[in-house]
């Protein structure tokens, strides 16, 4: 088992952070305690925004784009496509198949018979025999007549022409050359040479002197005061102001959170209030006063009032039900007066409570529970 590590223990604080700690928190706060209020009260008029309106707006847009945007869209989509595929057809049809026919079956038939067999022909038959004839011909001339004049001038162009400049290059130039390169050009490169090297040295050795000079002069100069600013100055105020941003941060950490609690405890008060004051009396109003007065109005005035409008919708369709069997009535009767013929039998409808019968005039099995009605078909009553 190795041995635990023990926890690092905080480093002890100093006067300095005692005596900022406190006033900075006092500061922030009073100026994060009414930021903190105000974000709560924004916050939870954003809750409130969000379930009262805008997830009843999303759901509503939600619907609206599932049951009528995605469909007109689908429909506009195929509508687009379609034309835009009625008008590639029709592009085709004016732009492209009339001209790639009259290249297919015009031009290139045109040109393969007006044209090119005409020129294979007259290339295969008359102007490949006339170049293998001309080229043997020019041939056997050179062979026979250039060439044994051509060996007696090269000769000859050879000897004016070549061999001076080659015996001058072989002969002349060369060893000179060489000879200079040899004996001039070789001991001056080396005593260019070593005089580079003794300038060189020199130049380095002024160059480190001149370095070493400039760098005491740097550290006497830059490096000792920089140090010393650096030090005495610069550390303290970073340090001094390290543990201001830090107290600072801290501060706003706690104030935050205490903000928080000043923030629900003012909330629940607030809902207190607002439930003893507005709550509870509304509450006693709605049971104590809309509840029973709602009461009476339902059973003084509105069930009244409803059955008084069942009753009369009732009356009025069985009256223009009657009207119209009147009107249907006399139509027929008037019909029969003006054309003849044999009158039709009307219905009677049978008295109320009793059950249909099933069949002809003679009462068979009824069926239990049905309302008793004519005996004659709608066909028939037409």
């Amino acid at each position: 088992m190795y041995p635990e590590k023990e926890a690092p223990r905080p480093e002890p604080e100093g006067c300095l952070t005692a005596a900022i700690r406190i006033p900075v928190r006092i500061v922030v706060l009073v100026v994060v305690v009414p930021l903190r209020l105000v974000w709560d009260a924004l916050a939870l008029c954003g809750a409130f925004l969000s379930r009262i309106l805008l997830r009843p707006l999303g759901r509503a847009y939600d619907w609206l784009h599932e049951h009528l945007l995605a469909p007109l869209g689908r429909a506009v989509a195929r509508m687009a496509q379609a034309l835009a595929a009625a008008a590639w057809w029709l592009c085709k049809a004016v732009l492209y198949w009339p001209w790639l026919g009259l290249w297919r079956y015009l031009v290139v038939p045109l040109a393969v018979h007006l044209i090119a067999a005409p020129a294979a022909w007259l290339y295969r038959t008359v102007l490949a025999p006339l170049g293998r004839g001309l080229a043997r011909a020019a041939a056997w001339a050179y062979a026979r007549l250039l060439a044994p004049l051509g060996r007696g001038a090269g000769l000859a162009l050879w000897a004016v022409l070549v061999w001076p400049w080659t015996a001058l290059w072989r002969y002349v130039a060369v060893p000179l050359a060489s000879g200079t390169y040899r004996y001039l050009l070789t001991p001056l490169g080396h005593a260019l040479a070593w005089l580079g090297r003794g300038a060189a040295a020199g130049l380095a050795w002024l160059g480190r002197g001149l370095a070493a000079a400039l760098t005491w002069l740097g550290k006497i100069f830059v490096v000792v005061p920089a140090v010393f600013l650096y030090r005495w100055v610069l550390t303290p105020v970073g340090r001094v102001l390290a543990v201001i941003a830090r107290e600072i941060a801290d501060a706003f950490a706690v104030a935050w959170r205490v903000a928080g609690y000043v923030s629900l405890a003012v909330g629940r008060a607030l809902k207190w209030l607002a439930r003893h004051l507005i709550g509870r009396p509304a509450s006693w109003f709605y049971r104590n006063v809309c509840t029973p007065v709602g009461h009476v109005v339902r059973d003084a005035l509105w069930r009244p009032a409803k059955k008084a409008a069942v009753e009369t919708g009732r009356a009025v369709r069985a009256a223009l039900a009657s009207a119209r069997d009147t009107v249907r009535r006399a139509r027929r009767d008037a019909w029969h007066a003006l054309v003849g013929g044999e009158r039709q039998p009307e219905p009677v409808n049978a008295i109320r409570g009793q059950a249909r019968n099933l069949g002809g005039a003679a009462p068979q099995q009824t069926v239990p529970g049905m309302v008793a009605e004519a005996e004659i078909s709608p066909h028939q009553r037409g």
